[in-house]
């Protein structure tokens, strides 16, 4: 029976089994939250094979294209945060499946902060003994909350 966990997920989480599906996601946050561009190439597989389809890039293929995405949001002179909470993690061998929601938020030019709310789907493997996230998918409902969150980051990175 898979488990829906409350705790959210933040990157300043203590891992001390990097086997755990856990290790790899809180890497991920870390780095976001960081904008640590090298924790972040470490933690995505970084060849052809990785995709992502979120908010800010479209949909993205291999690394050097996701990273373009990092980049941007990187680069945005606000302070932001994100938690990824309400989730699943679900384990298949050497590939897990986090499914849940990200909060977050980001500080605007005219000092109000915009709240994000994220339906997140991010895929992990195991290459040589590491987890790597190999897909992710971001979708937000609201059409307003996506044109401003685009708005700031893509015009002000530009």
């Amino acid at each position: 029976m898979v488990q829906t966990v409350d705790k959210p997920v933040t990157g300043r989480e203590v891992i001390t089994d990097s086997g755990e599906p856990m290790a790899g996601l809180a890497q991920f946050y870390r780095a976001l939250n960081s904008r640590d561009m090298a924790l972040m190439q470490r933690n995505w597989d970084t060849s052809d094979e990785a995709v992502m389809d979120n908010p800010l890039g479209g949909i993205k293929r291999g690394w050097s294209e996701i990273r373009s995405v990092y980049e941007r949001l990187f680069a945005s002179p606000g302070q932001y945060s994100f938690e990824f909470h309400d989730y699943t993690l679900q384990r298949y061998g050497e590939i897990f499946i986090a499914i849940g929601r990200e909060r977050g938020r980001l500080d605007l030019q005219d000092g109000a902060p915009l709240e994000l709310a994220i339906r997140t789907t991010r895929v992990f493997r195991r290459l040589d003994g590491v987890w790597r996230q190999i897909h992710h998918h971001g979708s937000i409902e609201d059409p307003e909350m996506l044109a401003r969150y685009q708005q700031a980051v893509l015009r002000r990175a530009a």
